[in-house]
């Protein structure tokens, strides 16, 4: 679990830190190098994600969404400081329970 966790969230930093770096080079007029930076991270995301123990491509790509998501609001928080309301919240936490359930849960 400590490993799948591990994997789902340096996944999303290099998502994350992939679109920003491209965000920064395209919307803010920031290096070129910074775009290609962002591209080698968005590349090294689609990597990480084939690292994982599960064997449903969807079902891993769906419960990396949620983790997606509550790294988003953190991000959000912590780079581009906008405190996280009690919805961003509740929300992030609602999408951590899906993920939970979609990766834990007893199959028969």
């Amino acid at each position: 679990m400590i490993y799948t966790i591990f994997l789902f969230v340096i996944a999303g930093i290099a998502e994350i830190g992939g679109g920003y770096l491209i965000w920064l080079w395209l919307r803010e007029g920031k290096p070129v190098y910074l775009g290609i930076f962002g591209g080698i991270a968005l590349a090294l995301y689609g990597i990480i994600a084939t690292f994982q123990s599960f064997s449903s491509f969807g079902r891993i790509y769906a419960a990396y969404g949620g983790v997606f998501i509550i790294l988003s609001v953190l991000w959000g928080w912590g780079i581009d400081k906008k405190t996280p309301d009690l919805y961003d919240w509740i929300g992030a936490g609602v999408c951590l329970v899906g993920v939970s359930v979609m990766l834990w849960a007893p199959r028969g």
